[in-house]
């Protein structure tokens, strides 16, 4: 059974089961959560849903606005790490674990004064069950239609809070099963350039704290919610690859992001910086760009997109700010009369070689200048994967860029802490 495997996974998991390169990934994880949520709490996304349904009464961290109750926080800090499209991800199983499991754990740990090491702990059994939910559900998950991070999200952020609660293995079960009836999230809401994209991981996270909470008191959900006649898999896959490995520590698999887009553009937009940089041509000088690339990444192909949401979703818009800008950050995403004259002359085909290249992320840009010279560069993979990791120092950088201002030296505690409180640390971080 599917589920009662991830349950006794999430509930026998402990600090001293880790080894000590996956104990480093998860303090990079949270160090890349805490700068994306930071700036990402001054969001327009952010701030409305802060408005709307402010903080709640409770001592839990909600990110840039002080403190609230712990369902609050869990949601409006996975809102806050989402919206800026920075936050990490798994190529394979196609969703942003952090900006779920993160907030739950968090928000758990705080509530529970629970050990930073307890917290570190929640967080890699969040990320194996989300990560193992969206290996086991993909690709036909996204086929039909689903946002990964919205559904198999909610799984891992249950674990995360009962790993950080001390749920035993009945409760564990009966948590998963509760997260498994709220699992949602739809990509139309990605497609269309709306901020519900954004809502997918905060309810991922407060769906996975409440069910964690509510199975601590007896609340019980279906054991086989993943693999039963009418469960998860039955109900919102399509011919669901063969179940992955358990235990195996998925989030050493997890990409970190540089450009504040969508996932599936960045190996382009990797391509055009270093051509860029071998070549230091202005965008005036261009005559035409052909993007090749894989079929997924080919779709994301508005050329005229109305909102903010809607830029992170275009390939061509996005790279026509980049070779417009030299680089693509959070202040970059405008669309001047310039950017669409560049958009305009950019051209995206599938190549079938690439589309066939299984669980990579390949592109080509060629760029021809108006003075006849041609420049190509190629990337399998987008930087920041596995392959090609960001270590602590870039994350630290991305964290600067992202907060001005901030002093770098109290991030430091992220990466020592270990008897600590949760609260204690993330106090010293923020306060």
């Amino acid at each position: 059974m599917i589920t009662a495997k991830l349950a006794q996974f999430a509930s026998s998991l402990s600090y001293t089961d880790l080894p000590p390169q996956i104990i480093e990934k998860a303090r990079i994880c949270i160090l890349d959560f805490m700068g994306v949520a930071l700036r990402g709490s001054e969001e327009r996304s952010g701030i409305s849903a802060l408005r709307a349904l402010g903080t709640g009464q409770g001592n839990v961290t909600v990110i840039g606005h002080g403190r609230g109750s712990d369902e609050r926080a869990a949601l409006l800090n996975g809102i806050f790490a989402h919206n800026l499209d920075l936050d990490d991800g798994h190529r394979g199983a196609q969703l942003h674990p952090g900006a779920c499991v993160i907030p739950a754990a968090l928000a758990a740990a705080e509530a529970m004064d629970a050990e930073f090491r307890e917290f570190i702990a929640g967080v890699v059994a969040g990320y194996e069950v989300a990560i193992f939910m969206g290996l086991l559900a993909n690709p036909g998950h996204r086929g039909r239609g689903f946002h990964t991070t919205g559904t198999c999200g909610t799984f891992g952020a249950a674990a995360a809070a009962a790993s950080v609660m001390g749920l035993d293995f009945e409760e564990t079960v009966n948590a998963l099963g509760l997260a498994g009836t709220q699992a949602a999230g739809l990509l139309e809401s990605d497609h269309s350039g709306s901020m519900g994209k954004h809502l997918h991981a905060g309810r991922a996270a407060h769906s996975g704290l409440i069910s964690a909470k509510l199975a601590s008191e007896g609340f019980t959900g279906a054991e086989s919610i993943i693999e039963g006649k009418e469960g998860f898999i039955n109900a919102m896959c399509q011919s669901p690859s063969g179940a992955p490995e358990t235990g195996v520590f998925h989030i050493g698999d997890v990409y970190l992001k540089r450009y504040p887009v969508c996932r599936h553009l960045h190996s382009a937009l990797d391509c055009a910086l270093e051509i860029l940089e071998m070549t230091r041509f202005s965008a005036s000088e261009i005559h035409d760009v052909l993007v090749e690339t894989y079929e997924v990444a080919a779709e994301h192909d508005n050329y005229s997109p109305k909102t903010i949401e809607a830029v992170r979703q275009s390939l061509p818009v996005s790279l026509a700010i980049l070779m417009e800008k030299g680089d693509l950050n959070i202040e970059d995403l405008e669309i001047t009369s310039d950017v669409r004259e560049t958009a305009s002359k950019i051209r995206i085909m599938v190549d079938p070689e690439m589309q066939g290249m299984k669980n990579r992320r390949p592109a080509r840009v060629t760029v021809r200048l108006r003075d006849g010279s041609v420049h190509t560069a190629f990337r399998e993979l987008p930087s920041g994967e596995p392959e090609d990791p960001y270590t602590w120092e870039d994350v630290l950088e991305k964290f600067a860029l992202l907060n001005p201002g901030y002093r770098r030296d109290k991030l430091g505690v992220l990466r020592g802490a270990w008897s600590e409180t949760t609260s204690e640390v993330i106090s010293e971080v923020l306060d």
